[in-house]
C-alpha cells in the first residue's frame, strides 16, 4: 500500500505520525500527573491542563515548521533530482543536472551528476561505435529504399491482420482515397476486403511461401480497379498469423478501353450496316438493268449510289480514326523528353558508323522512347545498306494541333512503299525477335511513310507522334517515399486499448490554432496532426491544413499564430477539416497538450463532420505532472526546456511546429513512464486521474 504513495505524501503521513506520537506523550504524561496530583486544587489542576495544551500546540507547531522546511528542501529536491535523473537515464537528454534544487542533500546531487554525466558519455561511446558499425548497413538500406521506390508497381506488405508495415510512392496513388496510407492501418480503409480476404484464406491454408494468387479487386475511395498478386510470408510465430505482400496495378484503363472498344465495335456494325444493305440494294438494281458503270445509271439511281458510298465511306474513316485513338490505351506511355529520344537515335546512328544530325524543339512526347529509338535506327540501317545514304538528318517538328512528326531525311534515292512495308514486318532489333515495326508503330496509334523531301534529290520518311506538348514545365515528380516498420509483423494486438503496451499503440499527436480561447464560441483555422507507430514518428505521415472558420479572425489572434482571413479564403470549412482529421486519426490515440481545449472545438462539431471523437486520449500536460510532479510548471514552452527539446521561433504557435514539439516531448516520456512501471494504457490512466485537479482527463472510466 505504501509503495503506491508518492515520497512526499509519505513523509508527510510520517511527520503525522510523529505528532500524533508526540501528543499522545503529552497527553498520557499530563493524565499521569493529575492521577498523582489527587485532590489538589481545582485552579492548580486548571494550570497543569493548560500548560499541556501550550505543549502540545508547540509540539504540533514544531513538527509542522519541520516537515514544511523538510518537505521543500528535501522531499521536492529528492522527487526533482529522481525526475531529472530518470529523464536523462531514458529520455537521452545530455544536460547537466542544476545541483541548485538539491542543495540541501549534501553530496546526493553532485553523485547523481556525475552517474548522469557517465551514463552520457557512455551511451555517446556506444552510439558512435554504433555508427561505426551500422554506416554499411545504413547504405544498404538506402540502396534498397531507392530501388523498392522505383518498383512500376504499388507494393503493400501487411499483417495477418491486415495491418499496413509497408507500402511504396506508387501504393499512394494506386488507393488514391484521399489520405494517403499509414503504418498500421488497416488495408481495408484502401481496399474492398473481399478479394483481399479470400485469397489469404486459400495462401494462408495452403502455407507456402512459394505460391502466390492473382487477384482483382477495388478501392474503396476513387473506386479504381486494380489487378493485384498476393504471396504469404513464412510463417515464423506459431502464434502470429503470417504476413503477406500485396502488388497492385491499375487496369481501370484497361477495362475502360475493352469497353470503348467494344462500343465502338458495335457502333460499327450499326452505321455500316444500312448504308452496306442500301448500296447492295443499288448494285443489285442496277444489276437487273446491265449497267456496267455508273454513267450507265439511270438518272434517278446515280445520286443514291454515290450518297451512300460516301456515307459509307465517310463513316468507316471517322470509326478507323476512333480507334486509332483509343488503341494506345492498351498500354501506357511515358512522358519522353525530345532532347533525350533524339540524343538516343543519334548515338545509336553513329555506333553504326553512319553520320546523322539533329534538329527538335523542347518537347515531352508521350511515347516509348526505347521502341522508337530501335525502330527509326533500325530503318537508317537498312536506308544505308540498301545504298540510299548513309548520313541522315532527324527533324522532330511540333504540329498544329497535339503531336508532331518525326522526319528522317537524306540525299539520295526515295524508298519505295513496298520495300518499306516488308521493313516494317521485319525484328526492329536482333535482340528482339518478336517486335517488329509495325507492332511498333500499332502501339503508338501512328503509321510511317517515304516521300520525296524539299529540294532537288532529297528524300526522307516522316512518322507523326500523335502526342507532344511544349514542355513549358517540369513534370510532376514521381512518389518515391517508401514508408516501412517490419516489427509491426511480430508484434501481437490487444482488443482493449487499456490492457495494451504503451509502444504497442499507435498515436496521433495534434494542435490546433484558433480564432480565440474560448471554445463555446471560437473557431479553428488550422489543424495538423503527425503518426506515432512504434515509438516513432512516421515522418511522411503529416497533416496540415488550414481551416476557414466562417468568421473574421481577430488582429490579437493573428499576432499569435499569424494566421489572417487571406489565408484562410477558400480553405475548407470544419466539417471536411474535421472529416479530414478523423480519418488521419482513425484507430490511433490522441495525444495533444491540454487536450480538453482543442478536444472541445472538435467535438462541438461532431454533427457537421459526421463523426464521434471518442478516441483514447493522453494529454502530456498530465503525463508531465506524473513524471515531475504538480509543482512544476507544465507548459509546451516548460516541458521542451525539460527533455532538452528546441521548439524554433518560427514553428513555435503554429499548429505543425507545436505539434511537432509535442510529438517529440511524448516519444520522450515514454520510456520514462515505462522506467516507472507504467508500461500500459491502462496503468498510466489510473497514474494521471490522481492529478484530475489540473485538467480533466477525456478518457471513459473503462477504456476500451
Amino acid at each position: 500500500m505504501l509503495e503506491r504513495l508518492g515520497l512526499r505524501l509519505r513523509i508527510l503521513l510520517f511527520f503525522l505520525l510523529l505528532a500524533a506520537g508526540a501528543l499522545l506523550a503529552v497527553g498520557l504524561g499530563g493524565w499521569m500527573g493529575l492521577r498523582r496530583l489527587g485532590a489538589v486544587d481545582a485552579a492548580v489542576q486548571a494550570a497543569f491542563v493548560q500548560a499541556g495544551l501550550v505543549a502540545g500546540f508547540a509540539i504540533l507547531g514544531l513538527v509542522a515548521w519541520v516537515w514544511l522546511l523538510f518537505d521543500t528542501n528535501v522531499a521536492r529536491a529528492i522527487d526533482g533530482l529522481a525526475a531529472a535523473i530518470r529523464a536523462r537515464a531514458h529520455a537521452g537528454i545530455d544536460s547537466e543536472i542544476e545541483a541548485e534544487q538539491a542543495r540541501y542533500l549534501g553530496d546526493l546531487a553532485p553523485a547523481a551528476a556525475a552517474v548522469t554525466r557517465s551514463l552520457a558519455e557512455t551511451r555517446s561511446a556506444l552510439a558512435e561505435a554504433v555508427q561505426r558499425e551500422t554506416t554499411r548497413l545504413s547504405a544498404e538500406k538506402a540502396r534498397l529504399e531507392t530501388l523498392l521506390a522505383d518498383v512500376p508497381v504499388g507494393v503493400l506488405l501487411c499483417t495477418g491482420e491486415h495491418q499496413i508495415v509497408f507500402y511504396n510512392g506508387q501504393a499512394v496513388d494506386l488507393l488514391g482515397t484521399g489520405v494517403a496510407p499509414g503504418l498500421a492501418r488497416n488495408v481495408f480503409e484502401y481496399l474492398r476486403e473481399g478479394p483481399v480476404r479470400h485469397a489469404y484464406a486459400r495462401l494462408a491454408e495452403a502455407n507456402d511461401s512459394d505460391a502466390a494468387s492473382d487477384l482483382l479487386c477495388a478501392t474503396t475511395g476513387a473506386a479504381r480497379v486494380l489487378a493485384g498478386r498476393m504471396r504469404v510470408l513464412a510463417r515464423r510465430d506459431a502464434d502470429i498469423a503470417p504476413g503477406y505482400v500485396l502488388t497492385l496495378r491499375d487496369v481501370t484503363a484497361d477495362m475502360a478501353a475493352h469497353a470503348s472498344r467494344e462500343a465502338l465495335l458495335a457502333e460499327v456494325f450499326e452505321r455500316v450496316r444500312r448504308p452496306a444493305a442500301n448500296l447492295q440494294t443499288v448494285i443489285d438494281v442496277v444489276a437487273d438493268d446491265d449497267a456496267t458503270t455508273v454513267a450507265a445509271l439511270p438518272p434517278e439511281l446515280a445520286p443514291v449510289l454515290l450518297e451512300e458510298v460516301r456515307h459509307l465511306t465517310g463513316a468507316i474513316t471517322e470509326l478507323g480514326g476512333r480507334y486509332d485513338a483509343d488503341r494506345t490505351d492498351w498500354r501506357p506511355l511515358a512522358q519522353t523528353r525530345a532532347a533525350d529520344l533524339m540524343d538516343s537515335l543519334r548515338a545509336r546512328i553513329e555506333a553504326a558508323g553512319l553520320g546523322a544530325e539533329t534538329d527538335y524543339p523542347d518537347l515531352l512526347l508521350r511515347c516509348d522512347g526505347f521502341e522508337l529509338v530501335a525502330l527509326l535506327s533500325g530503318l537508317a540501317e537498312r536506308l544505308a545498306g540498301a545504298g540510299h545514304a548513309r548520313a541522315f538528318r532527324i527533324r522532330l517538328q511540333e504540329e498544329d494541333g497535339p503531336g508532331a512528326r518525326i522526319d528522317i531525311e537524306w540525299q539520295g534515292p526515295p524508298l519505295a512503299v513496298g520495300e518499306l512495308e516488308r521493313w516494317l514486318d521485319t525484328p526492329v532489333d536482333a535482340a528482339m525477335p518478336d517486335l517488329t515495326g509495325r507492332q511498333v508503330l500499332q502501339t503508338h496509334g501512328t503509321e510511317i511513310w517515304p516521300e520525296r523531301g524539299l529540294g532537288a534529290g532529297a528524300a526522307r520518311l516522316r512518322m507523326p507522334v500523335r502526342e507532344a506538348r511544349r514542355a513549358v514545365r517540369r513534370p510532376a515528380p514521381i512518389a518515391r517515399a517508401v514508408v516501412y516498420d517490419f516489427e509491426l509483423l511480430s508484434k501481437a494486438r490487444n482488443d482493449r486499448v487499456a490492457d495494451n503496451r504503451l509502444t504497442d499503440l499507435t498515436y496521433v499527436v495534434f494542435d490546433t490554432e484558433t480564432t480565440g480561447l474560448a471554445p463555446s464560441v471560437d473557431e479553428i483555422v488550422q489543424i495538423a496532426a503527425v503518426r506515432l507507430v512504434n515509438g516513432r514518428r512516421v515522418e511522411a505521415e503529416v497533416l496540415d491544413m488550414l481551416v476557414d472558420p466562417g468568421r473574421p479572425i481577430p488582429p490579437g489572434s493573428t499576432e499569435v499564430h499569424g494566421i489572417t482571413d487571406a489565408m484562410v479564403r477558400g480553405a475548407p470549412d470544419i466539417a471536411e477539416a474535421g472529416r479530414r482529421f478523423h480519418r488521419f486519426a482513425e484507430g490511433a490515440v490522441l495525444v495533444a497538450h491540454n487536450a480538453p481545449f482543442d478536444m472541445e472545438f472538435l467535438r462541438r462539431h461532431e454533427a457537421a463532420i459526421g463523426a464521434r471523437f471518442d478516441h483514447p486520449v493522453l494529454d502530456t500536460v498530465l503525463l508531465s505532472a506524473v513524471l515531475f510532479g504538480q509543482q512544476e510548471s507544465h507548459s509546451l514552452d516548460a516541458l521542451a526546456a525539460r527533455l532538452g527539446i528546441t521548439i524554433p521561433e518560427e514553428a513555435r504557435h503554429t499548429a505543425l511546429g507545436d505539434t511537432v514539439a509535442t510529438a517529440d516531448a511524448f516519444l520522450k516520456l515514454l520510456p520514462m513512464l515505462r522506467a516507472r512501471g507504467l508500461d500500459t494504457f491502462g496503468a498510466v490512466l489510473t497514474e494521471v486521474r490522481r492529478h484530475g485537479r489540473l485538467l480533466k482527463d477525456l478518457n471513459p472510466k473503462r477504456p476500451g
